[in-house]
């Protein structure tokens, strides 16, 4: 059944859609988490770790969200604070030093932008990682698995591959918020969707996205099984590649110029 982009957004957005924490608990094993920014403090909004891929250490950070109204507001929802930022910064170095690759599992309408978060510098937080994923010298996937929100969702996804799921979204803002900028109302977010072309499929045809992740047993055994299996092929290609942080330059300089080639899992 085909869904119009705003049906996508709602399907990105429900609460039983399963979280960062339900991939890491489904996808890998032994993971242990790790806290703190070693600045200010710990944002329960990012969760970060070590954790084996079949049988080989790697680094997950993913944005957490929670099932629950009591978890979601823990976690703030899923909208991150400079120290969830730099706290996947810290790990992300971590992994570079001992040679993990780095999987990053995003779901978020977009960063924090509270008051607090933008004294205790949530702009350069973001552009930090922006920076050093750039030139980290270790593998990176990033997977979209719900919301994928300006800066905060981009924050975690300057990687070798960024893949999504099939009702997923990537977009630079949320329609509600296009809405209220173009129309001055956010009653005219279904249009704003249309217009800001987020789906997958979108993602895929403007070479934004390497590959859609189908949904059909989201949820299931099979599903995450699925995914261990495209995840540690692709972690073997990209560790015997000599050229790689080059590749992941090139990557998003073509980004905007011309479409690459992508794929429907």
């Amino acid at each position: 059944m085909n869904q119009t982009p705003y049906n996508r957004v709602k399907l990105a957005r429900d609460n039983k859609r399963p979280t960062g924490l339900d991939y890491i608990r489904n996808i890998f094993k032994g993971f242990i988490e790790l806290h703190g920014d070693r600045r200010f403090g710990d944002d329960p909004a990012i969760v970060g770790g070590i954790a084996r891929l079949e049988g080989s250490a790697v680094t997950v950070i993913a944005v957490e969200k929670g099932h629950t109204a009591k978890e979601r507001a823990r976690r703030n929802f899923g909208a991150p604070s400079p120290e969830g930022y730099r706290k996947a910064l810290r790990l992300m170095k971590q992994a570079e030093k001992f040679g993990r690759p780095v999987i990053c599992l995003i779901d978020t309408s977009g960063a924090c932008c509270d008051v607090g978060a933008e004294e205790r510098g949530q702009g350069q937080a973001i552009a930090e990682n922006l920076t050093e994923m750039s030139t980290l010298c270790v593998p990176i996937i990033s997977l979209l698995i719900g919301e994928g929100g300006s800066g905060g969702a981009l924050a975690l996804a300057v990687a070798d591959r960024v893949w999504m799921l099939e009702n997923a979204v990537y977009s630079v803002i949320s329609p509600e918020g296009c809405a209220s900028i173009l129309w001055k109302d956010a009653a005219y977010a279904e249009t704003a969707a249309a217009s800001l072309k987020l789906t997958a499929e979108d993602a895929l045809s403007f070479g934004v996205i390497e590959q859609i992740i189908s949904e059909n047993d989201i949820g299931k055994k099979e599903f995450y099984t699925r995914i261990r299996s495209l995840l540690a092929e692709e972690i073997r290609t990209l560790s015997t590649d000599p050229e790689l942080v080059g590749k992941r330059y090139d990557r998003f300089r073509r980004l905007g110029t011309n479409a690459m080639a992508g794929q429907t899992l």
